[in-house]
């Protein structure tokens, strides 16, 4: 028996990193998933983001659990595409429970790119309220559920730098906590919990990569910003997993409202 036996998650961003970690983990405990990712590159990011073959590897990952999974290339910021995907995956694997809005870019680098400001509010912020917006009427068809979605230690902290994609990527993960708020308050009448979590570093390809490392050696200042209290210079994306699989259980059935740092001391150190 596991946590979450008989439930369905909904993730987006789910073909690499955190939320294949997501994927991975609640199916561990018994979930089946609908996964979405864009699996394709925006321009103003100067990093690889994910392939379809990063998609596939989830997919992969996840039957090997033995659990189901409904795998879709779909666009947080593209409501109508997103509501179809989820609606597929509905359709295919019998409800929704759970929903976790994790899709997100981070456009910093050396080299200010057009666009910055306005990608990074379009997914972080605006696919947030995407994501549980096409959700939400399952969650309350369901009789309740669970949603969190993914902030930053740059949601309560003024970190990111100066430059457009810097401050876009702090602005939209602020803004997920109000969103978060707001739903928590709506939702809360329909037994539906909403909560934020709040990593530091993750040891992911979205911050191990060549771009954003040239970004932080560039400024030794804001390097040193980012330092964690606790001993470790990234947590792993497992450790984020471990904490929404808390969130979404009935270990946390009363828990709603809340920001969660998963983040070894870096916002108490602040």
């Amino acid at each position: 028996m596991g946590k979450l036996d008989g439930k369905v998650a909904f993730i987006t961003g789910a073909a690499r990193g955190q939320g294949r970690s997501h994927a991975v983990r609640l199916a561990q405990e018994g979930a089946d998933i609908i996964a979405v990712d864009l699996c394709k590159q925006i321009d103003s990011v100067a990093y690889p983001m994910s392939t379809p073959e990063d998609l596939a590897e989830t997919v992969k990952e996840v039957e090997a659990l033995d659990r189901r999974i409904v795998a879709t290339q779909a666009d947080v910021r593209d409501r109508e595409g997103l509501q179809a995907a989820f609606d597929d995956g509905v359709a295919q694997l019998g409800g929704v429970d759970i929903v976790l809005a994790n899709a997100g870019i981070a456009p910093m680098g050396v080299t200010v790119l057009p666009n910055e400001w306005d990608d990074v509010i379009a997914v972080n912020l605006t696919g947030v309220y995407n994501t549980v917006e096409v959700a939400k009427q399952a969650l309350i068809e369901r009789g309740g559920g669970a949603i969190v979605i993914t902030s930053s230690t740059a949601g309560i902290n003024g970190i990111g730098g100066s430059q457009p994609g810097g401050l876009g990527y702090t602005a939209s993960k602020h803004g997920v906590v109000g969103l978060m708020r707001s739903y928590a308050n709506v939702l809360a009448e329909h037994s539906i919990r909403v909560n934020t979590v709040h990593p530091t570093g993750v040891n992911t390809p979205m911050v191990v990569n060549d771009v954003m490392q040239e970004f932080l050696a560039q400024d030794p200042s804001l390097s040193n910003a980012m330092a964690n209290a606790l001993p470790v210079p990234m947590v792993e994306p497992v450790d984020i997993s471990n904490a929404i699989l808390w969130l979404v259980s009935d270990d946390a059935r009363y828990v709603t409202g809340v920001t969660l740092p998963v983040d070894a001391g870096f916002t108490n150190k602040k």
